[in-house]
């Protein structure tokens, strides 16, 4: 019997932190047993921030190197980048020409740009029909995101919806996979975990730099019990066991801290460890992103050939 589809992508613009790993790697890397996974380096969405090649290239290595050492085994998922399948941009354009523009302006990214006064590009206005394409061209059943991805899962369903009543029957409708206790991870300054926030404490951190991060998490309050390092340690530790440490060390703050900081530690330095493992042989962890590349190229041509077929531009 086949294997339910789980897929899901991230950007290489920048380091990786915990928010990125307990909203959708650690699901990600989970399902290699169960379903047929694949996963994305979507570098062309990245280009919306990183417009340096060498950066760009380092970043994407840099993501094959955390994927690796988070334990991803190459012969049960399909890893591979963006840019290797070109039937991503392909599919893309042809969802431009059934996607109205009034339809793309209730976006999330669009009205928060839109409010800022940016002068918006087209890739930002444009980001959720190329992802539509990321998901739609291997028939995913489940997307594991953040709650802030989940309206991008629903502008994906929506468009294979628009395009099965004019077109035919040729999209799956994908659920977004949520993890309710991880919708929303907390930063250092008790905003979301976010790059763009500066306010994350990334997830092959040298202890140092732990300390530094955790340190700086803002303590907002709450009968002496500091809500933004609780939020952050329960990701590590059992909850009521924490409740429980936490309310008997009720105002001391540096000392729930420091806790924070070795638990983080205990999780990170053997991640921390294979990771520098893995980088001494780059080529050998780019030929896994290679491979994974002209695996996804076969699905997505075969069923770009069905798309051409349905839209009648497919003539010889």
């Amino acid at each position: 019997m086949n294997k339910k589809i789980s897929l899901s992508g991230i950007q290489p613009s920048g380091r990786p932190h915990i928010g990125n790993y307990f909203g959708m790697m650690k699901q990600l890397i989970s399902h290699q047993e169960e379903f047929d996974v694949y996963a994305l380096i979507v570098d062309y969405h990245a280009m919306k921030s990183v417009r340096n090649p060498a950066e760009m290239k380092e970043n994407i290595i840099n993501v094959v190197l955390d994927y690796l050492a988070l334990g991803l085994d190459s012969k049960k998922v399909t890893f591979f980048k963006q840019s290797d399948v070109s039937e991503h941009t392909e599919l893309c354009w042809i969802f431009d020409t059934i996607t109205t523009m009034p339809y793309l302006m209730r976006a999330h990214a669009f009205k928060d740009a839109q409010a800022k006064n940016k002068e918006i590009d087209v890739g930002t206005f444009n980001y959720p029909v190329l992802m539509a394409a990321d998901i739609l061209l291997y028939n995913p059943d489940i997307i594991p995101v953040g709650a802030d991805q989940k309206q991008h899962v629903e502008i994906s369903r929506n468009i294979a919806e628009k395009f099965n009543n004019t077109f035919g029957e040729t999209f799956k409708l994908p659920e977004a996979m949520i993890m309710k206790e991880m919708a929303v991870i907390p930063g250092t300054d008790g905003r979301k975990m976010s790059k763009s926030y500066n306010n994350t404490i990334p997830l092959f951190a040298e202890y140092e730099e732990i300390k530094k991060c955790v340190m700086s998490i803002v303590t907002d309050s709450g009968g002496g019990i500091p809500q933004n390092v609780f939020a952050i340690h329960k990701l590590f530790r059992n909850e009521n066991e924490l409740k429980k440490i936490y309310e008997e060390k009720a105002g001391k703050y540096k000392e729930l801290k420091e806790m924070l900081i070795e638990d983080l530690e205990k999780f990170i330095a053997p991640l921390r460890e294979r990771r520098k493992e893995f980088a001494k042989d780059i080529p050998k962890a780019l030929a896994v992103l290679r491979e994974g590349g002209e695996k996804a190229k076969k699905v997505a041509s075969k069923k770009m050939d069905e798309i051409r077929e349905k839209i009648g531009v497919k003539v010889y």
